[in-house]
């Protein structure tokens, strides 16, 4: 610690480190397998799975399921009918990634309705991420609208999924993704921290 302090650029600099990696690291998303171990299916308790989580624009939502389910994102109506005729997004790749990229209410159930009746609907609410903020007054997509990136920010929680195909859909449809993907955050922050390393090794330079 004496020697860091007779050479006040080098606290400068791995301070600067510090701040900028916690701020990289807050910047990105999470993923989200629903259901747990479980994964989508009926064996899932979805209603205790949602307990405790808040989920914010920039996570995602990871569907793991067998053959003999499927994702439909419907409208509440529907949601409430258990009908997916009119779905709004659909997939049945087995692995299904959802980005959540709008405040708002969205809406899931499995297409077979003996399923979704059995208990595979799952309601989730998408809070304004604290650390960015919607604007107010800022127009919001909804979700027929929203673009799933595979550029996504995805840390993972819960268990991580195996990287699928990704179904080919109608071109005026959104795109499931099957896969996680890298966060910008994360390349962001090696960046950075490489950039660190070069501007210590500057200071203590003779």
């Amino acid at each position: 610690m004496a020697i860091l302090m007779d050479k006040p650029g080098i606290v400068s600099s791995l301070f600067l480190v510090i701040v900028v990696v916690g701020l990289a690291q807050t910047s990105e998303g999470t993923s989200y397998t629903v259901g747990g171990s479980a994964g989508w299916d009926l064996s899932a308790d979805f209603g205790s799975w949602l307990q405790n989580k808040t989920f914010y624009v920039g996570d995602a939502l990871v569907f793991q399921y067998s053959k003999y389910h499927t994702v439909n994102e419907v409208e509440k109506a529907d949601y409430d009918a258990c009908n997916a005729t009119n779905a709004l997004l659909t997939s049945s790749d087995g692995n299904t990634t959802v980005p959540l990229t709008a405040p708002g209410d969205r809406y899931f159930i499995c297409g077979v309705i003996t399923h979704c009746l059995g208990g595979m609907q799952l309601p989730v609410h998408v809070t304004a991420n604290p650390s960015t903020g919607a604007p107010v007054g800022a127009p919001q997509l909804s979700p027929s609208q929203s673009s799933f990136s595979p550029q996504a920010p995805s840390p993972v929680v819960d268990e991580s999924p195996s990287a699928n195909s990704v179904d080919n859909l109608p071109p005026y449809r959104a795109i499931f993704s099957g896969s996680h993907r890298i966060g910008r955050g994360s390349m962001f922050l090696a960046w950075l921290c490489t950039f660190g390393v070069i501007s210590i090794m500057h200071v203590v330079r003779p």
